[in-house]
């Protein structure tokens, strides 16, 4: 069988897996682990092998991004891995300019905000990130039977990143454009929903065995605006790697009011964060999807009876979903101590046993 084969009928090494099961919303021995920013700098392995190099540069050597993917699997002994790379990667790749500056984030040069900013988001395709499938053949020989996820940011966020020229607290620049010349909004994000499906399906063929998709930013958006603006680039997304079969997750910071749009616009699995019970996000976004998330990651620092009694509560909302991986409803602190994790992955497998 081909390797493009058995990306479209799903069966890779890890199919069989506790976290492809749940994903699939399939009986699964335990409720898989897994959590967001698993792999970084609450790790102290993660900052030695990173002292001195850039955040970029790090991102675009294999041999770098595969050790600090396995790295949280072998200390934590979560259920499936997290590609090792930033959601800026693909806009350096077809030349933005752009940079991750600590304490910062990304932060562009030269702002897109007129028509002709536009001509500068060419087509990807997998000769601009040979680095991506170099690291992920690496990472799937390493990893066996544990899958791989690969991930994107949502054309939204990438808009965000890219029109405000940074983070931002209030998206003004984003929202004016959005409000303010439709036409040119829908474009931008039809450009990057091309982009983002392009570099999911680079990671996909390499060997991915699922995918995520990150809307950080989307939670600043009313339920009409996302639906009108936001929901047919992400839509697009979802349906351009709908055909390889592999279980397509989205997630979004903030977004309670957004579940059940979320899930229309394609996903397999919706990410909850930590404000809305799992049993009332299931209700918002509806049947025929999957559940991640929610514990809140500054549960972490309370101690082992806290983190067990918040753990607990997550699995009790979560006892009736159809399908659910256990996560974070963020990703981890980076002052989080990292047997705290290792604790939580141990505790949910065991309360879980089937």
């Amino acid at each position: 069988m081909s390797e493009r084969s058995q990306l479209q009928t799903g069966r890779t090494a890890a199919h069989d897996s506790a976290f492809l099961r749940a994903c699939r919303r399939e009986p699964v021995p335990h409720t898989p682990v897994w959590f967001m920013r698993q792999a970084g700098r609450s790790l102290p392995e993660y900052r030695k092998v990173r002292e001195g190099t850039a955040m970029l540069e790090s991102c675009m050597r294999p041999d770098l991004v595969t050790e600090i993917t396995l790295q949280p699997v072998r200390r934590h002994n979560v259920d499936a891995a997290i590609f090792f790379s930033d959601i800026v990667v693909p806009l350096k790749a077809i030349g933005i300019d752009l940079d991750i500056k600590p304490g910062v984030g990304p932060v562009v040069a030269q702002p897109i905000r007129s028509r002709a900013d536009l001509e500068r988001l060419r087509p990807l395709d997998a000769d601009d990130v040979p680095y991506v499938t170099e690291a992920i053949g690496m990472l799937t020989a390493e990893l066996g039977t544990t899958p791989l996820i690969g991930f994107a940011g949502a054309p939204f966020t990438l808009a965000s990143y890219l029109v405000e020229g940074g983070p931002s607290r209030n998206h003004e620049h984003t929202k004016a454009l959005m409000y303010g010349d439709p036409e040119l909004w829908a474009d931008l994000l039809d450009r990057l929903a091309d982009i983002t499906a392009a570099f999911l399906k680079v990671q996909i063929e390499a060997g991915a065995s699922a995918v995520q998709l990150f809307d950080s930013w989307v939670g600043a958006l009313a339920p009409a605006d996302y639906r009108r603006s936001v929901m047919p680039a992400s839509a697009k997304v979802f349906d351009d790697v709908a055909d390889y079969g592999v279980p397509r997750i989205h997630f979004g910071v903030g977004t309670g009011e957004l579940l059940g749009l979320m899930g229309e616009a394609g996903a397999d699995v919706v990410g909850v964060d930590w404000r809305i019970p799992m049993d009332e996000a299931a209700r918002r976004v509806g049947p025929g999807k999957a559940l991640q998330g929610n514990l809140d990651p500054a549960v972490l620092f309370a101690g082992h009876e806290a983190v067990e009694t918040k753990a607990r509560e997550v699995l009790d909302a979560a006892a009736k979903l159809e399908g659910h991986v256990f996560n974070l409803g963020h990703g981890v602190l980076p002052t989080t101590d990292p047997d705290a994790l290792t604790r939580l992955v141990a505790y949910v497998h065991e309360q879980t046993a089937r």
